[in-house]
This record gives structure tokens, sequence and C-alpha cells, in this order.
């Protein structure tokens, strides 16, 4: 019996609860939604050009997810921004969306007073601290998550509130419908691939048994696909605690296609993210392309969404790689919940 496999050793690995997290992605995004849609004060949009996201780490997908779903509707930009600076077009005529769970992120509080000092429409979406106090004072809307996650784990809070936020505005349209599909996408995914479900027939556990020592590579299409590939990237660093690569089609087929060569595949596990929704072209080049990473000795698997909408499409990659991720950590024996590197990292800079 593997540890996969035993209820109460699959607990004891995870002491910090990451599989009840992460199972609950359904919930988070059905509660992340209403907080967004019922945020007050929101901006006014009339004369909006463009939406800048800023954040970093798990707060910053959000803006992402709403680019990769914003983009086949809407004909103004939406970008998300991961550097201490804004752009230069962010002024009166962008909404500046501020993601910063925890609400302490140092770049993200300095990008929201550069985006106060130019006169940017502001929300704010945090579970509280500075961003939050800064924002109440200054009678910005805000999103407030429910506290006492990881960043990472508040990605349904987070992403949903954002769109439900930017709904709301009436910059994007309605995904009511979406989300209810996504929802019950959700609940079915877990019911097949959830902790509870025994290893032989639950492909989330087999998917992490299977990638054992190797190093994951993560591929997916332009659009929902690439935003999955770069969530699955960072969960197998954050929750397995394992260097991971994430790369996007077709682009990948203009570079990265070429470190296949010989047996440098070895060692790697590449995972192609699939959906209904990919460009005719990159559906043809996915199996070629996978076909050459086969041949160099790594590894090969592909997963595929479920759900009509491109939101429950990209949401139940999400949930897959978020529970192949956390298994994984516990197969090679690392506690899912804790980011030392990080931790240490940050009172480095600190003390620096």
């Amino acid at each position: 019996m593997t540890v996969l496999d035993d209820p109460a050793a699959l607990r004891a690995a995870d002491p910090g609860g990451m599989l009840d997290i992460v199972t609950h992605l359904a919930d988070q995004c059905r509660e992340g939604y209403a907080l967004g849609l019922a945020a007050s004060p929101l901006p006014e949009p009339d004369g909006i050009t463009s939406v800048a996201f800023c954040g970093m780490g798990g707060s910053a997908i959000a803006g992402d997810v709403v680019a990769a779903l914003a983009a086949p509707r809407l004909r103004l930009p939406v970008l998300t921004v991961r550097a201490p600076e804004l752009p230069e077009f962010c002024g009166p005529h962008t909404v500046v969306v501020a993601s910063s769970y925890s609400g302490d992120t140092a770049e993200t509080l300095a990008l929201f007073e550069e985006a106060v000092a130019r006169g940017c429409r502001l929300v704010a979406i945090t579970s509280g601290g500075q961003l939050d106090r800064r924002a109440e004072e200054l009678g910005v809307g805000r999103v407030l998550a429910p506290g006492g996650l990881m960043p990472r784990a508040a990605f349904g809070y987070l992403s949903l509130g954002a769109l439900g936020a930017l709904e709301a505005m009436g910059i994007v349209p309605t995904h009511a419908e979406d989300v209810a599909e996504s929802i019950e996408e959700l609940a079915g995914l877990v019911s097949e691939a959830g902790p509870d479900v025994p290893f032989g027939s639950n492909p989330a556990k087999e998917l992490a048994n299977e990638l054992g020592d190797r190093l994951p590579v993560i591929w997916g299409a332009e659009g929902i696909g690439a935003v999955a590939a770069t969530r699955w990237k960072c969960q197998f660093n954050e929750n397995a605690k394992v260097p991971a690569f994430a790369s996007v089609l077709p682009e990948l087929d203009h570079n990265e296609v070429v470190g296949w060569s010989g047996d440098r595949g070895e060692g790697f596990a590449v995972i192609g993210l699939r959906h209904p929704g990919e460009h005719g072209d990159v559906a043809a080049r996915f199996p070629l392309s996978l076909e050459i990473a086969r041949r160099s000795g790594a590894s090969v698997h592909e997963v595929s969404s479920r759900g009509r909408s491109e939101l429950a499409r990209l949401l139940t990659l999400v949930q897959f790689g978020d529970l192949v991720s956390t298994y994984l950590g516990i197969v090679r024996g690392v506690d899912p919940s804790p980011i030392e590197a990080i931790v240490n990292l940050k009172r480095a800079l600190a003390e620096a």
C-alpha cells in the first residue's frame, strides 16, 4: 500500500491540510465570485482604456486568469504587472487592480501608491493588512477574502473575486452561467481524483506516482492553457518543493523543442495540458511536439480539461494540477504547506 492509499498516512503527511484546501476550490470560486460582485464602491467604467493587475506570486495569477478569459471578448488590454513600477500608460483611464492576499506585499503596496498618485481608478483584492487599511482610508472598493490561507491556496477567492468585481463594474460580461458550470465540473473532478479515491482508480494520484523523481515541464496552449501551465509550475514548486518549468505553444516550437535533442529528456516529465478551445494550428502542433520530447527520453503525459466554457476548462485544469502537486509532495516525503525558502529569502532581504 502506498502512502496515497492509506487515509491515516495521507493525512499525517499533510499536517497543514493542503489537500482539504485544494479540494474546496469550487466553494472558493462560488464565494469569491459573490464577493467580487458585491464589492463597493467600485470605479465608474466610462472612458476606461486598460486594466492593469498588480501582484506577485499566488496573488498575481488572478490577473492572468482575467486576461485569458477577457482577451476574446474585450477590446481593451488587460495586463498583469509583476514589477516594482507601473507601465507608463497607466493613468486616469486605467483600472488598477491591486491584488495581495496578505495585504502586505511590498511591490503591490508600492504600485498601489503609484496608481493613487497617477489618478488611476482602483480596486483592491486582499484579506487584510496594509492594503486593506489604505484602501479603506481612501474609499477604494475592496474585495475582502477570508484570511488564514497562503496566497496560492486562495486562488478561487482572488481570481473569481477579480472577475466578479470587473463584471460588477460593467467591464466584462456576466459569467454567472460559466461559474455555475465550473462549480459542477470541479465537484465531479474531486469525486474522481480527491484524497478519498483509491490510488488504482485515481488519475491524479497515478500521475503523481508516475512523475516520481522526474522534473516536471508543463506545456499549455496560448490563453487559458498557458495560465494553467503557469499555475501547475508554481504549485509543483511550492507544494512538491521541486524545480518545475512551464512553456507555451506555439512559441516553444520556435526554440524549446531544439533542447529536446538526443537523450536530454531523461529525468524530465513533460505534461501537456489540453483543451478543446486550442487554435487549430496549436492542436496540430501539440502531439508532434510531445513526440519530440518523448524521443529525447522524457516521460510524456496529457491532461484534458472539462466543461463547455473557457472558465470551466481553465478551472478544471487548475484543480487537477493542485491535486497532483500536493500528492507529489506527499509521495516525495515533504509537507506540502510550508514555503521555507520564501520565508528565509524575505527575512534576508529585510535584514539587508
